[in-house]
């Protein structure tokens, strides 16, 4: 965060100093973990039934904060509050409107949203200095305290937006208004929570309405709800995809081992990429984060061996391993949703090709009245690939079980298993050098089976 006075904070957030010298200065992190305070920090101390930050502020102080962010009186230099965390909302708005250069990148989609972030923060990062969450950190609470470390030398901020429903996009731009938006698809993740696919493509949408004349928004070219946002926004659109009137876009296609190539289009040249990342769903998040780059003045020469060089930043996203025993492990064990298990699979056979290829496969959340519908679908998709071997972890998956075992054509076999605990026994008993393994689900710990694989316990 920039430095500022416990006064310009309270000024910032409306709130009040208690025990606390006006004129003392801000230099560290702004944290609401009081074991990640830094010497100069603020830490914001969150009220909860379980766990008081509250109770912690003695702690936070002895460990470097100069002063708490607080609701109630602390026996420590504060600044009080009604709500900490519209009060992290304003002081992240407060310290972007202090950045007049800082270019806030934001980007939004049903699935592939933390590795395209990832992708357009690893490109960025060559221009410049970037912050960008770790993880999915896109909510109310992850969104300013991203936003709070950027400070002076910072040139490019990237932000992740999840959200639940309408007006959530709209109130994370109100943060951190961004000058570029980018929009990867609209699919059924968390449809229970919105409703109908038109409601969260109204939602995701939120994004390029909120950007100025003078940004750019950046659309999925091969998404028609997304292309169509394109009527939603002021800012000049740039569409990135494989169809044939995209600014950039990608030709000559084609996937070695699970990993695409292709050459790199734009309106100031052309680049041949190789991509390190795995998946020809890859492809697509590549090209909006070429966009970005783009627009913001990176070289087409150097942009193809940029692609080249992307790798896998946050955890339990397509992270390919291999073992000592010749198994290789996809870790895509984060969460899951229709869009994702689909992309995922279609890596899983592409790296798979002339070996046993193995699914361990998860609940997907938040699908509502589709969900039945939507696991069958997986479940349909993973024999119509040609999976060899299908684990479908707990009940709650039994109809991924359904689906596949309905494809009569399929000549793989399906087993439901209890937990992650009887995936790892049935791995344990049935892998055999040269099996590819995917794992994936909706962070119903489904990664506890990546872990025994990883540490060999499944072997």
């Amino acid at each position: 965060m920039i430095p500022l006075t416990l006064a310009e904070v309270a000024e910032a957030v409306g709130g009040r100093l208690e025990g606390a010298d006006p004129s003392v200065r801000v230099t560290g992190t702004v944290e609401f973990d009081s074991r990640e305070v830094t010497p100069g920090g603020l830490f914001v101390a969150f009220p909860g039934e379980k766990v008081d930050g509250h109770d912690f502020a003695e702690a936070a102080v002895a460990a470097g904060a100069v002063a708490v962010l607080a609701s109630r009186p602390v026996p420590v230099p504060a600044v009080l509050v009604d709500d900490q965390l519209t009060a992290m909302a304003a002081l992240a708005r407060y310290v972007v409107d202090r950045l007049p250069s800082l270019v806030v990148v934001g980007l939004t989609g049903s699935s592939g949203k933390t590795t395209t972030k990832d992708l357009v923060a690893q490109l960025l990062a060559r221009l410049g200095p970037t912050v960008a969450p770790a993880g999915s950190f896109n909510n109310e609470l992850g969104h300013p305290y991203t936003v709070l470390r950027a400070d002076e030398r910072t040139r490019f901020l990237v932000l992740e937006m999840g959200a639940r429903g309408i007006g959530h996009i709209t109130h994370l731009c109100e943060v951190a208004p961004p000058r570029i938006g980018v929009v990867i698809n609209v699919g059924v993740a968390h449809i229970g929570e919105f409703g109908s696919v038109e409601t969260i493509a109204a939602a995701k949408g939120e994004l390029v309405e909120a950007l100025p004349a003078g940004g750019v928004a950046v659309l999925n070219a091969d998404d028609p709800r997304v292309r169509a946002m394109a009527a939603r926004t002021g800012a000049r659109v740039v569409l990135a995809g494989e169809a044939p009137d995209a600014a950039v876009r990608a030709v000559d296609v084609v996937v070695e081992a699970g990993r695409a190539a292709y050459t790199l289009v734009t309106p100031d040249g052309r680049a041949p990429v190789r991509l390190g990342v795995a998946g020809r769903h890859q492809v697509g998040n590549t090209l909006l984060a070429a966009a970005v780059a783009h627009a913001l003045g990176f070289p087409v020469a150097e942009l193809g061996a940029a692609l080249s060089r992307l790798r896998v930043v946050s955890a339990r996203r397509m992270d390919v391993f291999d073992r000592a025993d010749g198994v290789t492990v996809i870790d895509d064990s984060y969460n899951a949703n229709p869009a994702s298990m689909s992309a995922a699979l279609h890596a899983l056979v592409g790296a798979g090709a002339g070996r046993r290829t193995v699914a361990v496969l998860g609940y997907m959340a938040e699908l509502g009245a589709y969900e039945r519908e939507g696991h069958e679908e997986v479940g349909r998709l993973a024999a119509e690939l040609g999976v060899d071997r299908l684990i479908v972890v707990g009940d709650t998956a039994a109809p991924i079980h359904a689906g596949a075992a309905a494809v009569a054509t399929w000549g793989g076999e399906s087993v439901l298993v209890t937990d992650q605990g009887a995936a790892v026994a049935t791995l344990r008993s049935e892998l055999r050098p040269g099996d590819v393994v995917l794992v994936k689900g909706s962070r119903y710990r489904t990664w506890d089976v990546v872990d025994a694989l990883r540490d060999g316990t499944a072997s």
